[in-house]
């Protein structure tokens, strides 16, 4: 009746706001879940916290050397008991108690074992000190030629079945801008992605955050410059790509072989880039965003 579900926390120097965000899993009103924390190399008071959590029977914890919070997730994934359903959670932010209950019965609803299939929903943005911000964005369909190079999830929004976590666990890439955009391109290529309009997070937005979620417009451009010209973003998307092909291609549809075909060359080809370029659906999701796109597809950035 009650299908158990697996929550995955990975924690690096998170002593700050690491125990309103546990409290606030722990006080879920869906009964049967079980919470993996994996810190990855903390250097404040973050493993002590855990440590007492665990002590009191709350969590799994893991202590773990540092990997990065990419790698740290794979590794929760792959090591934790086995579940039905799988969710992700930031360290610093704050659910609210409905939302694992409303993810699974979504994915009740749409449940087929031998799919992947991945539930995502809203959130709204909290100031450091956790008073209102802003909701974020409602987002449109989801698509596979939009999953190729944006990731229209987060972590800690995002619970998938049992299907996407075998598929994840068999193919972790070498190269991968996030995990989360990893189950997206799983999910929408081989399954199935449900998105409810649902503020189910309040996401503190705060200096040190790792996403770019919740930035003001001027932050969030000076951000993907950053990213474009000092940390080979669409590089990273490209080899993202490649990884995807080499695992996935022979298990997609016709139509999404072709879209990903587009995408998965090893050198600038101009043909390709102008038939993605002249592409007659949108790829993105903001219009900034596509045109910026766009203009990569024109110089062959990816």
């Amino acid at each position: 009746m009650n299908p158990k579900v697996n929550v995955l926390m990975s924690t690096y120097n998170g002593e700050k706001y690491i125990k309103e965000q546990l409290d606030s899993i722990l006080a879920q009103t869906y009964p049967n879940i079980e919470i993996y924390v994996r810190d990855d190399g903390s250097k404040d008071n973050t493993i002590s916290i855990l440590k007492e959590y665990e002590t009191k029977g709350k969590i799994h914890f893991i202590q773990g050397e540092n990997v990065g919070f990419i790698h740290s997730f794979f590794k929760l994934l792959k090591d934790c008991n086995q579940a039905y359903y799988y969710a992700f959670s930031d360290q610093d932010d704050i659910w609210l108690e409905d939302k694992i209950q409303r993810a699974v019965r979504r994915l009740e609803e749409n449940k087929e074992e031998n799919l992947p299939i991945m539930y995502y929903s809203n959130y709204d943005f909290y100031y450091e000190d956790m008073t209102f911000k802003s909701h974020a964005p409602n987002r449109k369909k989801p698509s596979f030629h939009n999953c190729l190079v944006e990731c229209i999830n987060s972590g800690m929004n995002t619970v998938i079945n049992e299907k996407a976590r075998q598929l994840t666990i068999n193919a972790i890439p070498e190269v991968c801008a996030s995990h989360d955009w990893w189950l997206y391109m799983i999910c929408e290529g081989m399954g199935k992605v449900i998105y409810e309009d649902v503020a189910t997070v309040k996401h503190r937005s705060h200096g040190n955050n790792v996403s770019e979620c919740g930035k003001s417009f001027l932050a969030l451009q000076i951000y993907r410059i950053k990213s474009l010209f000092q940390e080979n973003y669409f590089k990273t998307i490209h080899k993202q790509i490649q990884e995807y092909a080499k695992y996935f291609a022979d298990d997609l549809s016709k139509e999404n072989q072709t879209i990903l075909k587009l995408f998965n060359i090893e050198k600038f080809r101009y043909r390709n880039q102008i038939k993605k370029l002249c592409y007659h659906k949108r790829f993105r999701q903001v219009l900034s965003d596509e045109i910026m796109i766009r203009f990569m597809f024109l110089i062959g950035a990816i």
